[in-house]
C-alpha cells in the first residue's frame, strides 16, 4: 500500500497567473474557495483563456480537436508553449469556448470540434466528453461548463 501525504499549500496569484518558469511542480493540485479544482501544467501555443485542452501524463496540454482522447482540461489563461499555468478540470467554469454563433444548449452534454479548443453540444461520434456539461450559455462563444475530471473516450452518445 503506497503511504499518503498531504500539507497545506499557499499559492501566489491566482488561477489567471501565466508563469515564465516554474514555480510548483507540474501536476500540482489546488482549489478555490468554491471547491473548483485546477491542475498546474505546461501550455502550447495558440492557447486562449478558455480553451479546451487535452493533457497528458507528463503534464503537457494540446488544445482538443475532434478524435482526441484522455483526460480534458480548460485553460484558465493564454498559457502558450514555454510557459506555465493553472487549467479547470472540476467544478464550474465560466469562460469555457465554445463554437461561436451556436454554442451549446443548457444542459447538454459537450463534445469536441474540429475547432481547437473548442466545444459544441452536436453529438459527433468518438468525441464525447465525459464529465462535462454545459448548464449555461452565457454569450456567443462562452459557456458556463460543469467539469467532473472530464475525459474523451471513442465513443458516441446515444
Amino acid at each position: 500500500m503506497a503511504n499518503l501525504t498531504g500539507r497545506t499549500q499557499i499559492f501566489a496569484g491566482d488561477t489567471s497567473a501565466i508563469d515564465t518558469s516554474l514555480q510548483h511542480p507540474l501536476g500540482t493540485r489546488a482549489f478555490d474557495p468554491d471547491g473548483n479544482e485546477y491542475i498546474y501544467l505546461t501550455g502550447v501555443a495558440s492557447t486562449v483563456a478558455g480553451d479546451w485542452v487535452s493533457l497528458d501524463e507528463a503534464h503537457l496540454t494540446i488544445r482538443t480537436v475532434a478524435n482526441a482522447l484522455g483526460r480534458v482540461g480548460i485553460a484558465m489563461a493564454a498559457i502558450v508553449a514555454s510557459r506555465y499555468g493553472w487549467y479547470q478540470i472540476y467544478g464550474k467554469n465560466t469562460i469555457a469556448l465554445a463554437i461561436s454563433g451556436g454554442g451549446a444548449a443548457a444542459d447538454a452534454p459537450l463534445f469536441l470540434t474540429s475547432t481547437a479548443g473548442q466545444v459544441d453540444d452536436v453529438d459527433v461520434t468518438g468525441d464525447f466528453i465525459v464529465g462535462a456539461v454545459c448548464r449555461v450559455l452565457e454569450a456567443s462563444g462562452i459557456i458556463a461548463a460543469e467539469l467532473n475530471y472530464p475525459f474523451v473516450e471513442d465513443r458516441a452518445l446515444d
